[in-house]
C-alpha cells in the first residue's frame, strides 16, 4: 500500500456526476498542493485540477473548468474531486498526486511537477 489511494471511480452517464476522493498516509500532507490528472493509454498525463495546502486556492484545466470542483479536507488526509456533467471525454484513469513545488498551485498543471502517485481509479462515461 502506497501513500496515495484514489477511490470512487466507475461509470456514469453523459450529463451525470462523480466524486472522487484521494486518501493520503505517512506524508506530511498539508506540505503539499495535491493535483488530479487524467490519461488515456497511450496519451500524456493531462493536468484536471490542484488545490493549494488550505484548500483556498485552485487550478483546473481547461477542460473540466466550470463542471469539476477540487478541495480537500485537511482533518482526513483527503483530496476530493467532484465531477459534474461528465462527457464522454472525461473517460480516463484519473490521478492523484503531490506537489513537488511546495503548498501552492501554479498556473500551469504540469505532471513533471507531481510525484507520489496512487494506482488511479478508473472513470467511463457513457454516451
Amino acid at each position: 500500500q502506497g501513500p496515495v489511494v484514489e477511490s470512487g471511480g466507475g461509470s456514469a452517464p453523459a450529463g451525470g456526476s462523480l466524486t472522487l476522493s484521494c486518501t493520503v498516509s505517512g506524508l506530511a500532507f498539508t506540505s503539499y498542493a495535491m493535483g488530479w490528472f487524467r490519461q488515456v493509454s497511450g496519451d500524456e498525463r493531462e493536468g484536471v485540477a490542484c488545490v493549494s495546502w488550505g484548500g483556498e486556492y485552485t487550478t483546473y484545466g481547461d477542460a473540466v473548468k466550470g463542471r469539476f470542483t477540487v478541495s480537500r479536507d485537511n482533518a482526513k488526509n483527503t483530496v476530493y474531486l467532484q465531477m459534474n456533467d461528465l462527457k464522454p471525454g472525461d473517460t480516463a484513469m484519473y490521478y492523484c498526486g503531490t506537489s513537488k513545488i511546495g503548498r501552492y498551485c501554479s498556473e500551469f498543471l504540469r505532471h513533471w511537477e507531481y510525484g507520489n502517485w496512487g494506482p488511479g481509479t478508473q472513470v467511463t462515461v457513457s454516451s
